[in-house]
């Protein structure tokens, strides 16, 4: 199974109806994408097609989530039973980089709360949440990897343990680079695997950074107990404007060799047997995002033109 696919955000007042993007990601042949708010318009077009669909939940929404297990109940109700007959559900995904935000203490809650109201309608999906990489406190070298806050992401772990559900990791090399291009070299943080750079760390060695990023979440995980639980990259890509180092070059040769990893079937050094699965960010530049860099991760224009050809699959 092929394991990349891409974040479909809505932050965009110009952008085409999801009945015609689906039509777009069926051509492209992608098989995997990820909401970050449960919208009935994009999982109305997903009805009868092959496409899998993480639902994500606001942030806003983990209090009444974690509180109130008939709030949960209901959002499972209304957003989650209507389509689970015709649409791959991958998963749902309690809230979007909020480990490190005012609702990190709710995320666990609103998992659990989630999960059960998902039983009770006989919904039998994985419920998780996806991280920022905020919430690493050390990540080099990779096999030193450990959590800033072991308490809320040792709580989050140890529920996704219990259930055997994934965690989502928001992995960005391009922000690792560009805080460090002194030491960090190019061909790294692109991913080029061309054997032109080797990091060692013990027994094992690195030849790119996304994937020794991945491995210091592993390592992470492992320190609070819980090495058992699979690790989802549901964001990654490169900006192609606005930014240092940000340009359409670098971004497609990024997207290209990440999606040429991800396809070589094999994990990452710490994990060889656990197939990667990776999120590109993301379908649109979307022009309601902050200005500047945040506009400009798209594999496409508004107008359907591509900003850079990717040969994800």
């Amino acid at each position: 199974v092929n394991g990349v696919g891409v974040n479909y955000g809505l932050l965009g007042n110009d952008l085409p109806p999801p009945s015609r993007t689906i039509e777009v990601l069926k051509s492209g042949a992608v098989t995997k994408i990820r909401i970050f708010t449960p919208d009935h318009g994009v999982l109305d077009a997903l009805r009868g097609s092959d496409i899998e669909v993480f639902i994500g939940t606001l942030n806003e929404d983990l209090p009444a989530l974690a509180n109130d297990p008939s709030f949960a109940s209901n959002w499972v109700r209304t957003h989650v039973a209507p389509y689970a007959d015709s649409v791959i559900i991958s998963g749902v995904v309690a809230g979007n980089d909020a480990a490190v935000g005012p609702y990190a203490g709710r995320i666990t809650g609103a998992m659990q709360n989630l999960d059960n109201a998902l039983s009770a309608a006989g919904i039998y999906v994985p419920v998780t949440t996806a991280v920022s990489y905020g919430v690493m406190g050390a990540s080099y070298p990779p096999s030193r990897g450990s959590f800033k806050d072991g308490g809320v992401m040792a709580d989050v772990a140890r529920f996704l343990s219990s259930k055997g559900y994934p965690l989502l990791a928001n992995i960005f090399p391009y922000f690792a680079y560009v805080s460090d291009p002194g030491h960090i070299q190019s061909s790294y943080a692109l991913l080029k695997n061309d054997g032109s750079v080797l990091v060692p760390d013990g027994s094992l060695v690195y030849t790119n950074l996304f994937d020794a990023m991945v491995d210091a979440v592993y390592s992470a995980l492992e320190r609070v107990g819980v090495g058992n639980v699979r690790v989802i990259v549901s964001e990654t890509g490169w900006p192609s404007a606005a930014g240092p180092y940000a340009n359409i070059p670098n971004a497609q040769e990024y997207n290209n060799n990440l999606a040429r990893l991800v396809r070589s079937g094999t994990g990452t050094p710490k994990r060889p047997e656990m197939t990667r699965e990776a999120y590109i960010l993301a379908m649109y530049n979307e022009n309601l995002n902050p200005p500047g860099i945040e506009n400009h991760w798209g594999l496409y224009y508004p107008n359907l033109q591509k900003v850079y050809p990717v040969n994800l699959y």
